[in-house]
């Protein structure tokens, strides 16, 4: 290794976890000179770079930092899904990145505003409809609405979109989500026994210790979703997606992940017996402390 002089080029080949940039002095100065990332690149400090590689080590996950070298270049908070804004977020509280913070901020509150004018039904339209035997919600968009603590079994919200619908300790039985829309929707401690969520986006959903006994979730979107703690006993999990998804100390007895995709997904301390786990590929799959006993992992890659 060889010290890097202030004195060298401006231009600087940084590793960020893994990924590599090309950029400069002034890119990494200008737009936020307080931030963590102008003081190490001022000049002020004696960085280390590869004597081969040429290149500035930062231990920090690289998927977001192009963004934050187009926010300090440009000063546009990039266009993303909602739930890479949170990831996004944390990138640029770590970096110090005061007006990338704001930016970010900001267009949040436009969407959730953009969604509330958009909801075609209030919390109080919901109570009023519950109150009928059978009610059926097929394809309202019910975006940013506060339905937590209701009881909301057997309603047909088929279709619908639910985005960042608030269902906390609500009671939701044997209601049918099938192919909605629900990206980071919360489920927090919410009853959702025999629920059927067949093809549904539950994209970066809290469902961490909601009883999902027996829920139908095949085909289901769960990636980058917490789990925590959930009860999931003879859930149907055939195909779902769990890329990325924390499953720590879940019960998943009986359930059956038939070619689910658990790539990157926690299941540290997670109760899998019996559970049908045949020919799965476990190979980035956190499973220290698991329950096995009884599980059917024939074929199962590790």
């Amino acid at each position: 290794m060889k010290n890097l002089q202030s004195d060298l080029s401006s231009v600087f080949r940084l590793n960020i976890g893994g990924k590599k940039f090309c950029t400069t002095t002034d890119t990494l100065t200008q737009r936020e000179p307080d931030s963590m990332l102008a003081a190490m690149f001022s000049g002020r400090h004696t960085l280390c770079q590869d004597s081969d590689k040429g290149y500035v080590f930062v231990d920090r996950d690289g998927k977001h930092f192009r963004h934050i070298l187009n926010w300090l270049r440009d000063g546009v908070v990039p266009t993303l899904e909602e739930y890479q804004y949170s990831e996004l977020l944390r990138e640029a509280e770590y970096y110090q990145l005061l007006g990338l913070i704001d930016g970010i901020h900001a267009v949040l509150n436009e969407k959730k505003e953009v969604d509330e004018f958009r909801t075609e039904l209030t919390r109080t339209d919901i109570i009023k409809c519950i109150q009928s035997e059978k009610v059926r919600l097929r394809g309202v968009n019910l975006s940013g609405l506060d339905l937590s603590k209701l009881d909301l079994s057997y309603v047909d919200f088929s279709y619908a979109c639910l985005k960042n619908v608030f269902f906390s300790r609500a009671n939701l039985q044997c209601a049918k989500f099938r192919d909605v829309e629900a990206e980071a929707s919360i489920f927090h401690n919410a009853t959702l026994r025999e629920c059927e969520f067949t093809g549904a986006n539950l994209r970066g959903a809290l469902l961490a210790g909601a009883c999902l006994q027996s829920a139908n979730l095949q085909d289901a979107c769960l990636v980058d979703s917490s789990l925590c703690g959930a009860d999931l006993r003879t859930a149907h999990l055939q195909n779902a997606d769990l890329t990325n998804a924390n499953l720590e100390g879940a019960v998943l007895e009986g359930a059956n992940l038939k070619g689910a995709k658990l790539n990157n997904a926690n299941l540290k301390g997670a109760n899998l017996q019996r559970a049908y786990l045949s020919h799965l590929n476990l190979r980035n799959t956190h499973l220290e402390g698991a329950r096995l006993d009884g599980a059917n992992t024939v074929g199962v890659i590790r």
